[in-house]
């Protein structure tokens, strides 16, 4: 199964090479690797996805804790969690399929970044499902090129901790005077 973590490390160099050997090492293939500084500066998040199970992805968690640049990592394959994609693709789109080229783009929400005479590059971002159906629709078009940017994620926030309802604050509402 696809295992997703997040990895916040102090941000020194080498950093990259020694999370990405240590999985290397155990014998996981990284099939995304995304890094960007976080909010508090000094600081780096990765998110890393390989195929591993359970048991896997526990041992790989507890391995890179190990890292001394590493503060923290979380499974976020064990709860619910955000996770967006990037891409950018470059589609054959003539004058006379381009109408049918940007109307497709529309069904997937992608945004047009250049246009030239033959082609049009487009920015979609979503999950890995929107990802590949968006490429099979341009497919019919000619894909010219494609550059994606593996996974970003964070764990989802808020209602899983709502306070029972019973417990909850009640809500007052109020309509033209009423209440």
């Amino acid at each position: 199964m696809k295992c997703t973590l997040s990895v916040l490390t102090e941000d020194h160099p080498g950093v990259l090479m020694r999370i990405a050997g240590l999985i290397y090492r155990r014998g996981y293939n990284i099939e995304s690797l995304s890094v960007g500084h976080t909010d508090t500066t000094g600081f780096s998040r990765f998110t890393v996805v390989v195929e591993a199970d359970e048991r896997g992805m526990s041992l790989l968690a507890k391995q890179l804790e190990r890292l001394v640049e590493v503060v923290t990592v979380e499974e976020l394959s064990r709860s619910k969690y955000v996770e967006r994609w990037l891409s950018l693709i470059k589609v054959r789109a003539p004058l006379e399929v381009r109408p049918h080229v940007l109307q497709t783009a529309e069904v997937f929400r992608c945004r047009v970044v250049d246009m030239g005479t033959d082609a049009v590059t487009l920015e979609v971002t979503g999950d890995q499902g929107k990802m590949e159906a968006c490429m099979e629709a341009f497919r019919p078009y000619g894909v010219l090129e494609v550059a994606g940017s593996g996974a970003v994620a964070m764990q989802r926030t808020g209602f899983a901790a709502a306070l029972p309802f019973s417990e909850e604050i009640p809500l007052r509402l109020s309509c033209a005077g009423i209440s």
